[in-house]
């Protein structure tokens, strides 16, 4: 039944079945990845913006590489102790 649905949906768009499925699996994986990092590291807003938005798995790889790791940067500079001037 759901086979017929993407095989319409596929002639619809003028794309091969096969590829419909890959990306559909591609953007599954990515998307799961990046809810559940979010959801460890609590954060809501980037967790509700990536369950909503749908990019292909585009704003997912962006936010596993780079976003969620810049709140990780700025965490570990507020940590480090301030240093004494020498005078």
């Amino acid at each position: 039944m759901a086979e017929g649905y993407l095989s319409l949906l596929a002639t619809q768009l003028g794309t091969p079945l096969w590829f419909l499925i890959t990306i559909i699996i591609w953007s599954a994986i990515w998307k799961l990845t990046a809810l559940w990092k979010s959801a460890r590291r609590n954060h809501l807003v980037w967790f509700i913006v990536l369950a909503i938005i749908n990019t292909v798995g585009i704003l997912e790889i962006l936010y596993i590489y780079v976003f969620s790791k810049m709140g990780k940067q700025n965490k570990e500079v507020a940590k480090r102790p301030a240093r004494r001037k020498r005078r």
